[in-house]
């Protein structure tokens, strides 16, 4: 028996054990990335490469991610999603190790190229799989929330737990940013390269979990053909669902005013920080803790995601409480462009934790009102194109934003944002939307837990 995608029926996965596997998938993913967060500029400088330069590597892996995001969506649901995850995690290890080791230009922006590519063929693998597992093992209607909110959480923990490895783990080894290794690579490794040196490990861990545990049904053979013809299809089918969709469309809406207020808030509160703090390094270190605890606020948002939605009646409402929410963070966060000294610290935190809440809780509710909207066939693709509106709603605000000044406008724009997408959902049914009609759902590989 055959499915669609090329899927041929199996044993099943337990939804326990697809949980755990895609909980521990995510949180091995994102540790590394969060390993980069606060090294990585430091590490760039320290090569001796301008603003400028670094802005074009950060550009390089913007554009990288944005070209490769539908066609490699459209490959996982072609070839599967173990073998696109398992690229990624090769990629990023071969990103992590140039970025660490190069001194030229061109290797640092060929890492950042190739770390955008495995972003891009990291976003929506893991999760099509582990919703492919349960919705095989207890049909369409099987409960998706709380394995998306604890994966979501997974993901924000393993950030913030990597934030803080990354900025701490030079001065753990008593060694100060200017200081080279004492080595015979000491023209190559500075100790702002560690925290990528451990990410590549953690990564090659990433790619043999993997591997080994995320187990799929055979699939029919494909030919390379057959993929160039099927993942076109794939990516056309995944755009015209936003058209067809009131409900996709208020997805990909809600994630892109996401996408420009996150935009926001990492272009303007390192600086608005560093001038608190009245210097560019203690607004750094400052910044290093702020991102630990939003992110540690976004894990506990994913984590009251199904409570929300429980409380609120349904996933749609739960989507709206929690982009009000980050709203109203936003809020504070503009005040403080105003206003100094003790309360513009307490306004701060504050702002920057109802956001990371708010958001945190979005997340896991809209992506399962977006799994019911599509089926197997198309679902990283659908997921693709979530990521992409993401992304390039962020380069546009960004840009937007550079232009507006460090004032309170840009935070009322980003404000502004946040609050249309909410007023989307008032419209939404009141009740979940079923999913749309399709092929059976196929079984996937039972394995052991």
């Amino acid at each position: 028996m055959s499915a669609p995608g090329g899927i041929i029926a199996g044993p099943r996965i337990d939804p326990r054990s697809a949980r755990r596997r895609y909980v521990t998938t995510c949180a091995l993913f994102w540790l590394p990335m969060g390993l980069t967060i606060a090294p990585l500029v430091l590490l760039f400088t320290e090569r001796g490469m301008a603003l400028t330069a670094v802005a074009g590597f950060f550009l390089a892996h913007s554009l990288t991610a944005a070209v490769l995001e539908l066609p490699t969506g459209g490959l996982s649901d072609v070839i599967g999603r173990r073998a696109v995850l398992a690229a990624a995690g090769l990629l990023n290890a071969a990103a992590f190790t140039l970025q660490a080791l190069s001194t030229t230009a061109w290797a640092l922006a060929l890492g950042m190229a190739l770390m955008g590519a495995g972003r891009a063929l990291s976003s929506g693998p893991a999760e099509a799989w582990y919703v492919d597992a349960v919705q095989a093992s207890r049909g369409p209607d099987a409960e998706l929330r709380t394995g998306l909110a604890r994966g979501g959480a997974a993901t924000s923990a393993a950030l913030a737990l990597g934030t803080l490895i990354g900025g701490a783990l030079p001065w753990l080894l008593d060694l100060g940013p200017g200081d080279r290794i004492a080595s015979a690579t000491s023209d190559l490794v500075l100790p702002l390269s560690a925290p990528l040196l451990l990410g590549t490990v953690v990564v090659l861990c990433f790619t043999g979990y993997v591997l080994t545990a995320l187990r799929e049904p055979p699939r029919a053979p494909v030919t390379l053909p057959g993929v160039l013809r099927g993942v076109p299809t794939t990516v056309a089918e995944g755009l015209r669902l936003g058209g067809r969709s009131t409900l996709v469309r208020r997805v990909l809406w809600s994630t892109a005013a996401i996408g420009g207020a996150l935009a926001t808030t990492e272009l303007l509160t390192p600086g608005r920080v560093a001038t608190l703090t009245g210097a560019p390094e203690s607004g750094t270190l400052v910044f290093g803790a702020l991102s630990c605890a939003g992110f540690a606020c976004s894990a506990l948002g994913s984590h009251l995601a199904p409570p929300v939605a429980r409380r609120a009646g349904s996933g749609q409402r739960a989507v709206l409480v929690a982009l009000a929410t980050a709203a109203v963070g936003l809020l504070p966060l503009g005040v403080t462009a105003a206003v100094s000294g003790p309360p513009a610290w307490a306004l701060g935190a504050l702002g920057y934790g109802l956001l990371y809440l708010g958001l945190g809780a979005a997340g896991p509710n809209q992506n399962e009102l977006l799994h019911r909207a599509v089926t197997s066939s198309g679902r990283a693709t659908a997921l693709s194109v979530q990521s992409l509106a993401l992304q390039l709603s962020g380069a546009v605000t960004g840009l937007l934003v550079a232009s507006l000044g460090v004032g309170p406008l840009p935070w009322l724009l980003a404000t502004a944002l946040l609050l249309t997408a909410a007023l989307l959902w008032c419209r939404a049914p009141e009740r979940d939307v079923p999913p749309a009609p399709s092929a059976p759902v196929p079984e996937t590989i039972r394995t052991a837990s």
